[in-house]
């Protein structure tokens, strides 16, 4: 029997676990956008993270992951690609501690003028900026990313193309 999935304010739940869109977004010289994020009351506490989000009401995660990135970056010249892994993570955040089952689906564009154009209030006040990456520059980066393997994943994927089926990566929790 399939696990219930509830309503909790504006963002869709399954089984306990937010579920959550994610978009690895590629230029055409390959380089992934990542967003600079950090908690809102210490900007000292910072990472980086693939743009996306979480499922609102009875949105499918295609339509999440396509809102998420219109509304963080402004993008919407946007070919939608297959999933290329899951994951459920676990961490604190803007004082509660967030559990998510996400999904990170592949995205190229050719747009890479980037501009937020919804960020919900606690976005605007813990979102400082986004950035295209070289898969090079996110091997050597000393900043923290999330996935904390993103780098060996996008080499893989650019090196191998989008996998069969999906990719289940370990679940992080900090």
């Amino acid at each position: 029997m399939p696990a219930e999935t509830t309503r909790t304010g504006e963002d869709t739940y399954e089984g306990g676990l937010r579920k959550v869109a994610r978009v690895v977004l590629l230029d055409p010289q390959d380089r992934i956008l990542l967003l600079h994020g950090h908690e809102p009351e210490d900007p000292a506490d910072d990472w980086w993270f693939t743009p996306g989000g979480g499922l609102e009401g009875t949105e499918t995660r295609e339509e999440a992951a396509l809102r998420e990135l219109v509304e963080e970056t402004g993008i919407t010249d946007v070919e939608l690609g297959p999933v290329l892994w899951r994951r459920q993570c676990s961490f604190p955040f803007a004082g509660r501690r967030w559990d998510q089952d996400e999904w990170y689906y592949l995205a190229r564009t050719t747009q890479t003028e980037t501009e937020a154009q919804g960020l919900t209030d606690l976005e605007r006040r813990s979102v400082a900026g986004a950035r295209w990456w070289t898969c090079q520059e996110l091997t050597r980066a000393h900043e923290t990313v999330y996935p904390t393997r993103l780098a060996e994943l996008l080499r893989t994927l650019l090196d191998e193309g989008p996998p069969a089926r999906p990719v289940i990566l370990d679940t992080e929790i900090v």
